[in-house]
This record gives structure tokens, C-alpha cells and sequence, in this order.
């Protein structure tokens, strides 16, 4: 969870860039596209968003501007949507992980991995009618990390930007030291706790996880127990356990909508299985695709940051979109905040009421862009069911509904309030450093959503508070059928969340 003293550090290369760059920080790749088949990275022009509307030829792209790993992401007209699998294969799952991977989320990644063996129990226990439905599973993950152009200049690897990652992460511990510039956090027992040396990841140079009744594509290793429960985990989870830590060197400004919706691209190489016929897959293809007709669609977003999907790439120099410091304008998270929600307030106690998403000045990525993603052209027109778990900057869940789904009822996003930062939310290692709360609603524009404590009793950070990811979580609830779930980044145990993400595909799992 988010630390100020890593901010402190990150801020002062920011301002490095801005004046030591000037226009050049523009001149980066604004919806930079990463081939998972070839390692390259192609752009749209500058003048592109990336959502493949400039009409200007990118790079390495097509006449219409569109990166040609994945293509553009613009929704198909009504006529061009296909239907469910006429064969009824309502036994599939394909379940998307999107983590981040910034500077502050390795105590919450190997939280994440240490629950991933539970996970893996319960997508076999799934069940139908009461009776084992024999589930049919793919397991892809991805970083919240797109490339903002105020991260690059330090970073030494291309982001993510919706791709697979299935490489063990013992073999990308380098990864796991953040990209401060003086005394960077090393966090690599986010790695070293859960995947025993050399790591073990899918067979075949496949960029998923699969498992069903008949078997799995990861090595067969003896069982083990990577969590300290007892019990031995099969091969599917340690290999999960493995490819599941993302590091904590990822772009501070994450964007978990965007990388969401370029892996979830019908286009991408990843979800096209062709590779051999150009016509059905023109970007590439791979012999076991992620996303599959008639599968239930389940997405997983692990942030403790307000989303940063930017659509105009200017605001992250321009100062009108800066917070203030000490009456100057100054770059930091707190443009995504401005630039993506709108609220009415602050009261005299500086509390905000009615946030929620701004799609009124073009700057950010629309939220609609996902809702109608999501819900038209991939439940409506595919004919899937989209469920959601989000574990964001809410209170910790104090109570679930005893009934299936098992989704929250007291805590979490019914005790979320958004506020200013108060002197009391200050912790003790950052008033160490001169922090206050003046400078936090510089850096993040928002007052924390949590705070967290281990079971030692230790403060582990703050989160911020969701707007956006909140928003299109709850667009798929419909027809009385929970299908999203919210947790919180602060709980110091996730398998609860997992649990509710599980019941969620139970709630609308089913078997022909």
C-alpha cells in the first residue's frame, strides 16, 4: 500500500523530467502495446489516444492508426457480434489477474499469492446442481502498468500494457526493487515466500495457466506446501504462486482499465487461436488461447491507487491538472484524481459527497469505455457472463452475507467515505520525514480509503479510495445476480475476496 517516503523520492524525479525534458516527455508512446509473442512494443502516433480514432498511420501499425499487436479496441457494430458457443461449454472459466506491480504492493502481492492455493481448491470444487461440473479453467495475469510517459525515462523494461506475464518470478527478481531513484524498496520475498527455486510456469511456452478434469499444462512437481498451512498445494497453485507476483517496479500511475481491456482484446495475440491462418488471427495467434468461446469471463483487480487510464496524455505535464505545494504546482498521482472523478464538497470537514466518474473533459479513458466493453460487447454480444472482484482502497469488510455469493454487507464500500487527508491519518515513519497532511493531498488528492495493520498490530500503508474501477465492478450487477464483488487492499488476509470471487462464478456458473 501506498508509503509517502517513497512518494518524496518519486516526486523529485518527476520534476527532473518536467523541466530536464520539456516537450520531449510527450514524444513517449502514449498506448504503447506490448507483443508477448516477439517482445515488441508499437505505438500509435502521439496525436493517437489509443483507442485507434487519430486516423494517422502508427509505426509498425495499419493505415488506421491501430497498434498491430492487438489492433484497435473500438467496440464492433451490433451486426458484427457473435453469440455464445452453440455447443453450451458453460464449464469454462477464463479468470484475468490484474495486479500492481508499483512500489507498494509487495506485502499485498504475497498476500495475494499466499491465497492462491485456496483459489486454486475452490475453481475445482465448482459445482452445479450440486454436482462437480468438472471445471474448465485458464488463469492469465497482467500488471496494472500501461506506460505513462512520466515513468518511463526510468524504467528499464517495457510495461506490461495488458500482456500476459507466465514467467516465474525467481527468474525477474530484479523486478521486485522499486524504481525510486535514491534508497528504492526491495520487497522480494513477494516472491521468495511462495515459488521455491527455479520456479515453475506453464509448459509449452504457454502464457496461461490451464487445468480441468483431465489435466494441467504446468510441470508435475511433488506437492508442496508454499504457504505454511499444512497442507501440500498441487502443481497448479505453485505455479500460480510463481507467475503471480508482479514485482513492484510498474509505473506509479496505474492503469488497471486500460491494461484490462488490451488483454481482454479479442484481437491480441493471446486470445486468437489460429496461429497459423493470418485471416482469423492478424496480429498472431497462440495454440491455447486465453479468452475461449462460452466461458465465463472473471476479472480480478488488486490496486491500492485510484485509476489512471489516460485517454490526453497532456495533463501529465500541463499545470492546470497539478495539486498545489505550498502554493506551487506540482505533478503527482493527484492528477488522476482531478482529471478522473468529480465530487460535490469538500464540508467543513472535509468530506465529499457524490463522487464519481468525470468523462466530461475527454482527458481520461471514459468509464463507459469499459462498461459497454464489459456488458454489450462481451456479455451481450459473445453471449459470457463477466464477473468482477476488485480488492481496492476500501475498509476492511466487516461482514458477508451468509448466503451465496457470500458478498460484503457491512464494511468495505458501504463505509467508504471520501475526505481530505487529516493530521491523524499521517503515519508515524512519515511524520519522521517532514510529511503532513498538506502534502498528501498534494500527492494523491484524496484522503486514504484504509489503512492497514497486520496481524502484529503494524501499520502496512494506506490505499486510496476507487471511483472508477468501483463503477464498472457494479455495472454488472443486474438482474438481482451479484457479479461483483469489492474488497479491501488492507485486509492482511485476501482469501475471503477469493472466496467471494469463486461464489460469484458459482452464482453464475453452469453446465448443459
Amino acid at each position: 500500500m501506498k508509503r509517502s517516503y517513497i512518494l518524496v523520492l518519486a516526486s523529485v524525479s518527476v520534476l527532473a523530467l518536467m523541466h530536464g525534458c520539456g516537450d520531449d516527455v510527450m514524444n513517449t508512446d502514449t498506448a504503447a502495446t506490448l507483443n508477448p509473442d516477439s517482445g515488441s512494443n508499437d505505438s500509435p502516433t502521439n496525436n493517437d489516444n489509443g483507442d485507434g480514432d487519430s486516423g494517422e498511420t502508427a509505426e509498425g501499425g495499419d493505415e488506421d492508426g491501430c497498434p498491430p499487436s492487438t489492433g484497435c479496441l473500438d467496440l464492433p457494430e451490433e451486426e458484427e457480434q457473435v453469440g455464445c458457443d452453440s455447443e453450451g461449454n458453460c464449464n469454462l472459466v477464463d479468470l484475468l489477474f490484474v495486479i500492481d506491480n508499483s512500489g507498494t504492493m509487495g506485502a499485498e502481492q504475497l498476500n495475494l499469492a499466499r491465497n492462491f492455493p485456496l483459489l486454486v481448491q475452490q475453481l475445482e470444487s465448482l459445482q452445479s446442481e450440486g454436482v462437480e461440473s468438472g471445471a474448465d479453467v485458464n488463469i492469465m495475469v497482467t500488471t496494472t502498468d500501461y506506460g505513462n510517459p512520466l515513468c518511463k525515462p526510468f524504467a528499464n523494461y517495457e510495461p506490461e500494457a495488458g500482456a500476459p506475464v507466465a514467467t516465474a518470478c525467481r527468474k525477474r527478481l530484479d523486478r521486485f526493487t522499486g524504481l525510486a531513484q535514491i534508497n528504492p524498496p526491495v520487497y522480494e520475498e513477494a516472491c521468495t515466500e511462495v515459488c521455491e527455486s527455479p520456479g515453475i510456469e506453464p509448459l509449452n511456452g504457454d502464457l496461461i495457466i490451464h487445468f480441468d478434469d483431465e489435466g494441467d499444462n504446468v510441470p508435475p512437481v511433488e506437492p508442496v506446501d508454499i504457504n505454511n498451512d499444512g497442507i501440500d498445494d498441487s502443481p497448479v497453485a505453485q505455479a500460480l504462486a510463481c507467475i503471480g507476483p508482479q514485482g513492484i517496479d510498474g509505473c506509479g500511475y496505474e492503469s488497471p482499465l486500460e491494461a484490462m481491456m488490451q488483454a481482454l482484446n479479442p484481437l491480441a495475440s493471446w486470445n486468437c487461436g489460429a496461429p497459423d491462418d493470418p485471416e482469423v488471427c492478424p496480429n498472431g495467434g497462440v495454440d491455447r488461447p486465453f479468452m475461449r468461446e462460452g466461458a465465463v469471463l472473471a476479472v480480478a483487480i488488486i490496486t491500492d491507487e485510484a485509476d489512471c487510464s489516460v485517454k490526453d496524455y497532456a495533463i501529465m505535464t500541463d499545470s492546470d491538472y497539478f495539486a498545489e505545494l505550498d502554493g506551487d504546482p506540482l505533478p503527482s498521482s493527484a492528477i488522476c484524481w482531478k482529471a478522473g472523478v468529480t465530487c460535490n464538497g469538500p464540508d467543513a470537514n472535509g468530506v465529499y459527497v457524490n463522487c464519481s466518474s468525470d468523462d466530461d473533459d475527454d482527458l481520461m479513458q471514459p468509464v463507459s469505455r469499459y462498461t459497454d466493453f464489459l456488458n454489450h460487447y462481451v456479455r451481450e454480444g459473445l453471449g459470457k457472463e463477466v464477473v468482477m472482484l476488485g480488492i481496492l482502497g476500501v475498509p476492511p469488510v466487516t461482514a458477508h452475507n451468509p448466503n451465496s455469493p457470500h458478498e460484503p454487507t457491512e464494511g468495505g464500500v458501504h463505509d467508504l467515505v471520501y475526505r481530505q487527508w487529516r493530521d491523524s491519518d499521517i503515519l508515524e515513519e512519515d511524520m519522521m520525514v517532514g510529511i503532513d497532511a498538506d502534502y498528501q493531498q498534494w500527492a494523491f488528492g484524496i484522503g486514504p480509503g484504509c489503512t492497514g495493520m497486520n496481524m502484529e498490530g503494524e501499520i502496512t500503508g494506506q490505499a486510496i479510495p476507487p471511483v472508477r474501477v468501483k463503477e464498472v465492478c457494479e455495472s454488472l450487477d443486474y438482474d438481482d445476480k451479484i457479479r461483483c464483488c469489492i474488497e479491501s487492499v488492507c485486509d492482511d488476509d485476501f482469501s475471503p475476496a477469493l472466496g467471494c470471487l469463486t461464489d460469484v462464478i458459482q452464482n453464475v456458473f453452469s453446465v448443459e
